[in-house]
């Protein structure tokens, strides 16, 4: 991202969000999502014609949708902390219900006073049980950042990760799901990860792909990382995150639409949820 400017990925993340509640398929409600962006409903561009667009949209309601509904099994059991990495415009620490629950978000300082301005003037009121963690890796790192704002380590916690990993380098992704690791209470973490393109990915969808890739390359937020299944489960364990379920898109696509969705070997996106039972 560009000094001084939120960051474009993020701002595109809410935007699909926000087109989403359009979608006569809808799997993933978000009533704040058009008005953290100022925009009408009825302004949003329609869902696209395209079925890799389409579903990349819905992929991105679906990896919302299993997080908080995972982060809300995990609440039923305890958990009272959540810490949102890379939050953007998400909206949800200001539209849950559920008691108690203190939400830290973490991001650039840029995007975190951006996304202050939007909150304001859509009238959308900081809720106390928001703690914003700003955070620029060049300045400080990500414990200091969630001790500033009061990230209890001795009590369990629940981490999202989401539309962050692809643009980190391999080192930096591991680093952070070690730094999730190593709280001392039980943890549980959901991010999204992509592997590489299969060699059996249909022309059409291998140009997808690549289009995809090259604008957010544009933007200044290029791809830097790639896991497989395997590989990212068994760095997981080696880490005492050994509680782990991995979903394709396609597949929670099916799960939430109840219906299998075309291509479903085509895409690579996942969305993996990892965590620990038992505190270090």
């Amino acid at each position: 991202m560009e000094s001084g400017r939120p960051s474009r990925t993020a701002w595109r993340a809410a935007h699909a969000r926000a087109r989403h509640q359009a979608d006569p398929q809808r799997i993933f409600t978000d009533p704040l999502a058009s008005t953290i962006l100022h925009v009408e409903p009825d302004a949003l561009t329609p869902l696209p014609d395209d079925p890799v667009a389409r579903h990349n949209i819905r992929f991105l309601a679906a990896r919302s949708r299993f997080a908080e509904d995972s982060l809300a099994s995990a609440v039923t059991a305890g958990t009272r902390q959540l810490v949102v990495l890379g939050a953007g415009l998400d909206t949800f620490a200001c539209r849950h219900t559920h008691p108690g629950l203190t939400v830290f978000e973490v991001d650039h300082p840029d995007t975190q006073a951006w996304k202050r301005q939007q909150l304001a003037a859509a009238g959308i009121a900081v809720p106390p049980s928001l703690a914003f963690a700003p955070l620029d890796f060049e300045r400080g790192t990500l414990a200091e950042a969630l001790d500033a704002a009061g990230l209890d380590r001795t009590r369990a916690a629940f981490f999202i990760w989401l539309g962050v990993t692809p643009y980190l380098t391999r080192d930096a992704v591991l680093a952070t799901l070690r730094f999730v690791a190593g709280h001392t209470a039980p943890v549980q973490v959901v991010f999204d990860y992509y592997s590489e393109p299969s060699p059996a990915m249909a022309p059409e969808l291998r140009a997808a792909y690549e289009a995809a890739t090259r604008r957010v390359a544009e933007l200044g937020e290029p791809w830097l990382s790639h896991f497989t299944p395997d590989g990212i489960a068994g760095e997981l364990r080696a880490m005492e995150l050994d509680d782990i379920e991995d979903h394709t898109g396609p597949g929670l696509l099916a799960r939430y639409l109840g219906e299998p969705t075309p291509d479903a070997d085509a895409f690579s996106g996942h969305v993996i949820r990892a965590g620990r039972t038992a505190a270090r």
